[in-house]
């Protein structure tokens, strides 16, 4: 009976414990979409589909990437943003963990209208880029991580297809010059830094037009 009753006990309080994980977990959409339509709406559009490409499309965007970008942006007790942007660091500030997640569900899940590629010229260079590297270089393959259609890799990879090849074209050169130091391991940075001013143009293009 005693065990019984100790079993009831330990029960009774691990279901109040796992509802609430599952509550704060579990994105609201419907709070996303306000921040959406009144805070980010102006630079990204209400539905993340920016309307200039100096700014990034996010529409379609991995959930776990944009989280860790909207972290990145924020400062935390008294530690400068990891990111530095004046911009998105007073867009950010006022938002709790709960609202950047829920926004990056928000926006992973609306529907992209996709950039395309205008410069046929620098196609040709950015797919093989984009498939093969530069091996004399020592540059990688894009498609390693990003993906073969740039889909990216969940929780690790951003999606790069479709995107703005001149937002694609600056982050790149942010990574190349260090002024953008958030990538894991330094990966991006040590790319970048191999990437020449007419190779960026070139894999930025080819991956606003890959789907």
């Amino acid at each position: 009976m005693i065990r019984t009753t100790a079993l009831a006990v330990l029960l009774a309080v691990s279901f109040p414990t796992v509802a609430t994980e599952q509550a704060r977990d579990k994105p609201d959409l419907a709070k996303a979409k306000e921040i959406a339509g009144g805070v980010c709406v102006a630079c990204h559009g209400a539905d993340g589909n920016s309307p200039a490409a100096a700014n990034p499309i996010l529409a379609g965007q991995i959930p776990q990437y944009i989280y860790k970008q909207l972290s990145n942006f924020k400062a935390v007790d008294g530690k400068p943003a990891v990111r530095n942007n004046a911009i998105m660091g007073g867009m950010v500030a006022a938002l709790s963990d709960e609202d950047m997640r829920s926004l990056s569900v928000y926006f992973s899940q609306q529907k992209m209208q996709p950039s395309v590629a205008k410069d046929e010229k620098l196609l040709a260079d950015g797919k093989t880029l984009w498939r093969k590297g530069d091996f004399e270089k020592g540059i990688p393959a894009c498609a390693g991580c990003h993906g073969p259609a740039g889909a990216g890799l969940p929780a690790q990879y951003p999606r790069l297809a479709g995107q703005y090849a001149e937002y694609t074209s600056t982050q790149l050169k942010n990574f190349r010059s260090q002024e953008r130091a958030n990538d894991a391991e330094k990966v991006m940075r040590v790319i970048a830094g191999k990437l020449s001013d007419q190779q960026i143009s070139a894999v930025a293009e080819y991956a606003a037009g890959l789907r």
